[in-house]
């Protein structure tokens, strides 16, 4: 029993939650950091998103038991190494989005749409979209922004630019192809046996989608520091560029010179001065926005 819990926790990716922040995006950039029943609210709102994303990591493992055991890495998983019945991860991919489907119509019924619209493409994207080149990088991009509008939902926006919704869809298309050439670079000739759309990849490809998503991020985030209404007029917001721009570069430095093969979430974790830019980031909008 224990073994089974054990390896339920490790398959709904406790590690995995942090992509979740974003719901927080729109709580911050609205100006509504300060206030206890919207922070209450959307961090209520980020259990129950970290709830039903752990129901898509089930869902996906059980469809990708077999894949998984021919992954150097991921065939240690619960699921394809047997430590976790297939019988449980079933029955907690059922039960977990009755909760949180429920308890986030009770919220906040809008807020319930979005999240029950995310887990509907995620489980699309586990069974389909995940096998059509380039959809299935735009399906997880599509995640992301429902992430953000699902904290939009909760706070009742009212100086919460769109320019964050483009930025954010971009960034997620960057992690998205960064991951597809992280694979095809780990994986190489054992691609296809992993994950059949790789077929469908080359670096070439990668790179030159790589490149269009991170010159468009830069320049769309850039546009709205001193574009988007809502901020404060004197451009401040301008000192945050620097910060996305090392975290962006860092990462690219990392793929291409140092050779890292780890998924984009997992640099993240690894890489300290990742770590540095983008908590100095946040820390300089916090600033900005509600002290200076």
């Amino acid at each position: 029993m224990k073994q089974q819990l054990t390896g339920l926790i490790r398959t709904m990716r406790p590690k995995q939650w942090l992509k979740n922040g974003f719901i927080f995006i729109a709580l911050v950039f609205d100006g509504k950091l300060t206030n206890p029943y919207f922070f209450s609210k959307t961090l209520a709102g980020f259990g129950l998103l970290c709830l039903t994303s752990s129901t898509v990591y089930l869902i996906n493992d059980l469809v990708d038991i077999k894949a998984d055991q021919t992954h150097p890495t991921k065939r240690n998983r619960p699921l394809p190494s047997g430590q976790l019945s297939k019988g449980v991860a079933i029955g907690a991919a059922v039960v977990l989005p009755l909760i949180s489907l429920s308890l986030a119509y009770l919220l906040e019924p809008e807020f319930a749409l979005i999240l029950a619209s995310y887990l509907a493409l995620q489980i699309a994207y586990s069974f389909k979209l995940k096998h059509v080149v380039l959809i299935d990088a735009m399906t997880l991009a599509a995640g992301f922004l429902l992430r953000v509008a699902g904290g939009a939902a909760l706070v009742d926006v009212v100086r919460f630019s769109p320019w964050l919704y483009v930025f954010t869809t971009l960034l997620a298309l960057f992690l998205g192809f960064s991951k597809r050439r992280q694979e095809l670079v780990l994986l190489q000739e054992g691609a296809n046996s992993f994950r059949a759309i790789l077929d469908d990849y080359n670096l070439k490809l990668l790179d030159e989608l790589i490149l269009i998503v991170t010159a468009t991020t830069v320049l769309t985030y850039s546009l709205y520091t001193f574009s988007a209404e809502g901020l404060p007029p004197n451009h401040l917001m301008m000192l945050t560029i620097p910060f996305v721009l090392y975290g962006i570069f860092r990462y690219l430095y990392l793929i291409h010179v140092r050779g890292i093969t780890d998924t984009p979430d997992e640099v993240v974790f690894k890489d300290r001065p990742i770590q540095l830019a983008v908590g100095l980031w946040g820390l300089t909008v916090v600033l900005i926005l509600y002290l200076l």
